[in-house]
């Protein structure tokens, strides 16, 4: 995909849903809080805790219940009944049944009290409505403590952590919605399968433009957040969600990997330190960000009035060297400093090569080997996709 760098905004964000690049929801995800999503995953379907939940709704029953250390949260409670019994989910589902707060202990081995009056600081704002909400919110405000309320009125469950507020969905709404993202995830990787394929073959040719590392990075990032999306849906699936890891780690396989690569290839400033940074700054950028061909040039320390479609550039090789088999990071980054670009290691000889630290008579025949090995099959690839 060649891209106009006077190309608006606007219109590259049009020409990306156009193939199957659209906007994933994950900027506005609050579960990329991780205790947030830590607290989730104590709830989650399979789990002890969420069994007893789940038999607090189906009996339409509510629910107040604060997971942390009972004597630091002794100083909010009013009367309520001192346990210290082992935790089971059907003791707890009965002990719902009283109008007080439950409080478990944070390994979620013991039930410490239970019918206790809560008493945190009224001048806390809160935005809930109900007395039951609000209570937890100002809890977990007050507190930082794992607070999970259920609805008897809407069956729903919420849970606060801090200042954070997330409602779960039903399990069947967040499988509709999961495997619905797994499908748009395929269409991300087969684009980026694409443009990866076109680069390899345009480092061989030592033709590679900025332009071309551009779209592979763009779509490389893309296609790792909405897998890190889906990964925290499979958090909150809990055991439901365990086919779609498999398929989950079947799609994303080298991904990062490969974004990683791309940049330590290509940043103008170096491989270490200014790449790291980069690679930093990258996880940073909204999705604006990355529809910008002028960031991303910024980003890979070029100068921003640089045109990406007649820049040429030349990889360092470690994409392309991480592919060979059983060789090990620390020797790829030897031969990278040593011969400085892909195109000098390919044209290396085994003398040249068996030069490097770390690489002997037997390594150096395996990096000639491989390089044949992946241009022929970048060839087949290539074919195949026309």
């Amino acid at each position: 995909m060649a891209t106009d760098p006077k190309e608006t905004s606007e219109r590259r964000a049009e020409r990306l849903g156009e193939l199957g690049f659209t906007r994933t929801p994950s900027e506005d995800d609050p579960r990329r809080d991780a205790p947030l999503l830590a607290a989730i995953e104590k709830v989650a379907p399979g789990t002890p805790l969420r069994q007893a939940v789940d038999d607090v709704i189906r009996s339409h029953e509510g629910a107040l219940i604060v997971i942390g250390d009972p004597h630091e949260l002794a100083f909010l409670y009013s009367g309520g009944i001192r346990l210290d019994a082992p935790f089971r989910p059907q003791l707890l589902y009965e002990l719902a049944k009283m109008d007080g707060a439950i409080i478990v202990d944070p390994a979620l081995k013991r039930l410490a009290w239970a019918n206790v009056q809560l008493m945190p600081d009224p001048t806390i704002p809160s935005d809930e409505t109900g007395t039951r909400h609000r209570t937890a919110e100002r809890v977990a405000k007050q507190t930082g403590a794992l607070v999970v309320s259920v609805s008897q009125q809407r069956e729903t469950v919420t849970i606060f952590v801090g200042s954070a507020r997330y409602q779960l969905d039903p399990v069947a709404d967040v499988l509709a919605k999961t495997n619905q993202a797994l499908g748009t995830l395929e269409t991300y990787r087969l684009r980026l399968e694409q443009v990866l394929t076109r680069l390899t073959a345009l480092e061989f040719q030592n033709a590679v433009v900025l332009d071309d590392v551009l779209v592979v990075l763009q779509r490389a990032e893309m296609t790792a957040r909405m897998a890190e999306r889906i990964k925290r849906d499979c958090v909150e699936l809990g055991g439901e969600g365990r086919l779609i890891r498999l398929q989950l780690d079947e799609l994303v396989g080298d991904v990062p990997a490969e974004r990683d690569a791309i940049v330590r290839d290509y940043h103008a400033g170096g491989a270490d330190a200014e790449a790291s940074s980069a690679l930093e700054r990258l996880h940073s950028f909204t999705y604006r960000d990355l529809l910008e061909f002028e960031r991303l040039v910024e980003l890979l320390g070029y100068d921003h009035s640089v045109n990406p479609l007649d820049f040429s550039v030349a990889p360092r090789g470690y994409r392309v060297l991480s592919h060979i088999p059983r060789l090990p990071d620390a020797v790829v980054r030897r031969v990278v400093a040593g011969f400085g670009s892909l195109d000098t290691v390919v044209r290396a000889s085994q003398r040249d090569l068996e030069g490097v630290e770390g690489v002997g008579a037997v390594r150096a025949r395996e990096i000639r080997a491989g390089l044949r090995r992946l241009q022929e099959h970048n060839l087949v690839d290539r074919y195949l996709q026309l």
